[in-house]
């Protein structure tokens, strides 16, 4: 009997995965949680992690633009 192992599935792939964090952040959590060959402590760290960035970069944006609000205000007290 010839057993012919389980191809794996495309967006599991590593490439996939780096490349679903940097276009959608956040939003591809679940094809971690959902990776089959992931340990819990893994997908715990990668959590964490994208959470962690997601919070400094939302912090950033937030700074940014309260920074260019402030300069269009002080332009159009010209």
């Amino acid at each position: 009997m010839l057993v012919v192992p389980e191809k794996k599935k495309w967006y599991f792939n590593t490439s996939f995965l780096v490349l679903a964090f940097v276009s959608v952040g956040p939003f591809a959590l679940p094809l971690v949680w959902w990776h089959p060959r992931l340990s819990t402590g893994a997908k715990i760290v990668i959590t964490v992690i994208a959470l962690a960035v997601t919070y400094a970069l939302s912090i950033l944006l937030i700074k940014s633009i309260n920074s260019v609000t402030a300069y269009y205000s002080l332009l159009s007290k010209w």
